[in-house]
C-alpha cells in the first residue's frame, strides 16, 4: 500500500469520518438482518460526539483517511464494554480489526482498570465471530431481538491468552 496504518485515539475532529464508515460498514449487516434501521445506521453526529467524549474512541488511519474505528467504556465493576468495531471494506481480511481489538483492550485494562471484555454481535456475523473467537472471547449468552436476530455476547477476563498471535497492539499511540 505504500502507507502503514497508524491506530491512535480519536478526536471530535474524526467524528464525520468515523459516522461515513460506520455507515458504510453496517449495510451488509442490516442487509444480513434485513434490518436498516439498526442503531449503527441511524445514529446522529452528536450522539456520536458523545461517544468521543465520554468513552475510549480508537481510530486506524491511512495517511489522513480513518478506514477503521473501535469503542469502549468499562463500568463501575470492571467490565469494558467493547462496540463499533468497524474496518473499511476494502481494508477487511488485513488483520486490521485483530489490531483495533487488541489495542482498545490495552487501553481500556490500563487506564480504565477494566478487568472483563464484553462485547456483542449478531449471530449470523460470522466474520466478527470468527475474529472475537480468535482473540479469545467466547459466548456468555444469547438474546433473540427479532425473528431475524439474535445478539450474542462474549467475554473474556483481561490477561486472557489468545492465539491471536503477539502483534504489537498499536502502530502509533495516542
Amino acid at each position: 500500500m505504500g502507507m502503514s496504518v497508524t491506530i491512535s485515539a480519536a478526536t471530535e475532529n474524526d467524528a464525520e469520518q468515523i459516522l461515513k464508515l460506520q455507515y458504510l460498514c453496517y449495510q451488509s449487516e442490516a442487509e444480513l438482518y434485513g434490518d436498516y434501521s439498526i442503531e449503527p445506521l441511524t445514529q446522529s453526529l452528536t450522539a456520536l460526539r458523545s461517544e468521543l467524549a465520554d468513552g475510549c474512541v480508537l481510530v486506524a488511519r491511512l495517511g489522513d483517511e480513518v478506514v477503521g474505528s473501535v469503542r469502549g467504556t468499562v463500568d463501575p465493576e470492571g467490565t469494558a464494554l467493547i462496540t463499533g468495531l468497524i474496518v473499511h471494506p476494502r481494508m477487511q481480511r488485513h488483520g486490521l480489526g485483530g489490531r483495533l481489538l487488541g489495542a482498545v483492550e490495552e487501553r481500556l485494562a490500563r487506564e480504565r482498570s477494566a478487568r472483563r471484555f464484553r462485547l456483542a454481535t449478531g449471530a449470523r456475523s460470522e466474520g466478527g465471530l470468527r475474529l472475537y473467537r480468535k482473540w479469545g472471547y467466547a459466548q456468555v449468552g444469547a438474546e433473540r431481538v427479532t425473528r431475524e436476530l439474535t445478539v450474542v455476547t462474549l467475554e473474556k477476563s483481561v490477561g486472557s491468552t489468545t492465539d491471536a498471535g503477539s502483534e504489537p497492539a498499536f502502530a502509533a499511540s495516542a
